[in-house]
């Protein structure tokens, strides 16, 4: 650092001062009142675009711990893009590789974040461009269904979708649907373990209803994959009414 050129070394000083005031010197020469007003507006800003997809986790946290989460984020994450709309990514970037657990979080603030995030990643999502020809009206045990491409199929240990500030919820393994449906909002639905697995087993498109309906018998040790059939049947045509399965590839 004493090596580089003085207003480099002056640029290095503050910007370390922008990002985490606490540890670091104010640069000589600097009005307080001026480098506190800007070192708060840039904090303000980052934390207004996290608040935006992440009301749930601030409100369970609390204003300290959401803070010192906030803060950290923005003295030690170093962003690998220039769009203010891809902040919430780097946020759960730096939850899941950088932060290390504290104490004082809940077990379940990476699968909230998640869970709160990927709203906001289906939205924008252009993975729906193009798609392959299909039938809406197909068979869906016979012929092989085509799941929404702007869908994920989640598994957590905690169920995220219930969680609220003050409300203690036990581990309990939760999987949710999360898609964006036609008319281009984004929609939440509990599924049971066998029926997510099953979207699981379809989502590359190489199986048909009925094989996928085989091999999960075969995972269940169920030795009669017609057991399951109508539960298969059940489940696709409510998710097709839904728009999570848009119909059956030819």
């Amino acid at each position: 650092m004493d090596k580089l050129p003085a207003f480099q070394q002056y640029q290095y000083a503050f910007t370390a001062h922008i990002r985490d005031p606490g540890s670091n010197r104010r640069p000589a020469g600097t009005d307080a009142r001026r480098m506190g007003a800007y070192t708060e507006l840039l904090y303000n800003n980052i934390e207004s675009f996290l608040l935006a997809c992440f009301p749930v986790l601030r409100k369970v946290l609390g204003s300290r711990k959401w803070a010192r989460l906030v803060r950290a984020f923005f003295a030690r994450h170093r962003s690998r893009t220039p769009y203010f709309r891809q902040i919430p990514d780097e946020f759960l970037q730096f939850l899941q590789n950088e932060w290390p657990p504290q104490e004082a979080c809940p077990d379940y603030l990476l699968e909230l974040a998640h869970y709160e995030w990927i709203e906001l990643a289906l939205s924008v999502s252009n993975r729906d461009e193009p798609l392959p020809e299909f039938d809406p009206a197909g068979d869906l045990i016979e012929g092989r269904p085509l799941l929404n491409p702007v869908l994920a199929n989640l598994a957590y240990r905690y169920p995220v979708h219930r969680l609220r500030p003050r409300v203690k919820v036990a581990q309990t393994p939760t999987y949710l649907l999360v898609f964006r449906d036609t008319e281009l909002r984004v929609r939440f639905m509990e599924q049971s373990a066998a029926g997510a697995r099953l979207l699981a087993l379809l989502e590359d498109g190489q199986r048909s209803g009925r094989e996928a309906v085989a091999q999960l018998a075969k995972e269940l040790g169920q030795d009669n994959p017609n057991r399951l059939i109508e539960f298969a049947r059940g489940h696709l045509e409510e998710l097709r009414a839904a728009g999570a399965v848009l119909g059956s590839l030819p």
